[in-house]
């Protein structure tokens, strides 16, 4: 886990008090990557987002007047001879010091940290601004790749998350994708540039090729139009994600029941089959039962089915856990 200086940390506490210009859209070049090539014939699947929420950590807010992440932050540990679960162990450890949100590798996603709250990564501003994983050095041509896609995905995935659409930072210093080192060269706070030399050498090393931040933001802008309903055309690139159902999206407000016949249904962390790595969950898990009162935030209609779909909570509370229900499962109040 990198270490961040005493004045950066010093200024975490005063976070919420700044502010700094907003993003503006910036399109990315389109790269030829050997790696988004062996991710794509390889037809390498990301990993499940697996949730171990530590309730030691800080819970700041993001910026004043925006207070939700405005972009994703990619890391890597500079550390070759750690494990996934040693960095987790040691950022519990020392989050005083600093502390991500979640940590990735060839075979996990493990978010860590509640991402509606900031994160200790970047020093000021950045922490402010931006969700935050880690990626664990890898040592093999296989498991970079598969790094790769984690990464790629998981950023694509809290992109979705929060509403935001993809948009690379590196070269103007506005967007919702940014590495590190865009971070310190672009708004300051620390002078970091990772992960930018380890996925050069790790991809020259088994891919005779040097990866970039151009590279992973090509993956980013596919798996994001792929797997989380987009409609914009992706940039020039080899690299693709398996197709699944394309769902058009618009927001609803409103309240509504749980319908007689809502055990026929599931409950999804998002409309089944059009997201990589759909969780199901049951209803015993919610204390369901016909006539439950329910939270509506988002419509979801398939565009070849047709079929309408619910983003719903069961309470009102500020972070309620938030589930996709097919429209048989609930009454929508007049």
């Amino acid at each position: 886990m990198k270490k961040f200086s005493k004045f950066s940390l010093l200024l975490t506490g005063l976070l919420t008090l700044f502010t700094v210009g907003a993003a503006s859209t910036t399109t990315a070049h389109a790269a030829s990557s050997a790696v988004n090539d062996y991710i794509s014939s390889q037809k390498i699947k990301p990993a499940k987002v697996t949730k171990t929420l530590w309730g030691g950590f800080p819970k700041n807010a993001y910026r004043h007047g925006v207070g939700k992440p405005e972009g994703v932050v990619v890391h890597e540990t500079a550390n070759p001879n750690s494990t996934i679960y040693n960095e987790i162990a040691y950022m519990k450890a020392h989050y005083n010091n600093a502390f991500v949100h979640s940590f990735v590798d060839a075979s996990h996603i493990i978010n860590i940290a509640n991402t509606n709250y900031l994160a200790w990564g970047v020093g000021f501003p950045g922490n402010a601004r931006f969700v935050q994983f880690e990626q664990v050095e890898v040592h093999s041509k296989s498991a970079f790749a598969h790094e790769v896609s984690n990464a790629a995905w998981y950023t694509a995935y809290l992109l979705h998350q929060y509403g935001l659409k993809p948009n690379d930072a590196a070269y103007d210093g506005n967007g919702t994708v940014w590495s590190h080192g865009s971070v310190a060269k672009h708004l300051g706070g620390s002078d970091h540039t990772d992960p930018v030399g380890y996925y050069s050498t790790t991809g020259k090393k088994y891919f005779g090729q040097s990866y970039n931040m151009a590279a992973f933001y090509q993956l980013v802008h596919s798996y994001y139009y792929s797997d989380f309903g987009g409609s914009a055309s992706t940039p020039s690139s080899s690299a693709s994600a398996t197709p699944l159902d394309k769902v058009t999206y618009s927001k609803l407000t409103t309240t509504g029941k749980l319908s007689s016949q809502y055990a026929n249904y599931r409950l999804y962390n998002h409309v089944k089959n059009a997201y990589a790595n759909t969780s199901k969950y049951s209803w015993s898990s919610v204390q369901a039962a016909a006539g439950k009162k329910v939270y509506i935030n988002d419509k979801g209609v398939k565009d070849k089915a047709g079929t309408t779909w619910y983003r719903l909570t069961f309470s009102t509370a500020k972070n309620a856990k938030q589930y996709w229900v097919y429209s048989g499962a609930v009454d929508l109040d007049k």
